[in-house]
């Protein structure tokens, strides 16, 4: 399960073009997983758009690795 970090200052904003590339996951799978609680929610940056916290999808991506030596 993936709980989201609690910071003071977000680091920048990535696009989901940007995430899907560095997650390696389809746009579908990525919005099941947040569903599910196991990937990080998008926030609303407009009326039709929505973005990442570029450090969320890092420490994501960080933990990922953890996992795979459990």
């Amino acid at each position: 399960m993936y709980t989201q970090p609690q910071t003071d200052f977000p680091s920048k904003l990535i696009r989901l073009p940007k995430v899907i590339e560095r997650t390696g996951k389809s746009r579908t799978r990525i919005y099941e997983d947040i569903k599910c609680n196991l990937f990080p929610k998008q926030i609303k940056t407009g009326i039709r758009t929505v973005a990442w916290i570029e450090k969320e999808i890092d420490e994501w991506i960080e933990n990922q690795k953890m996992q795979r030596y459990m």
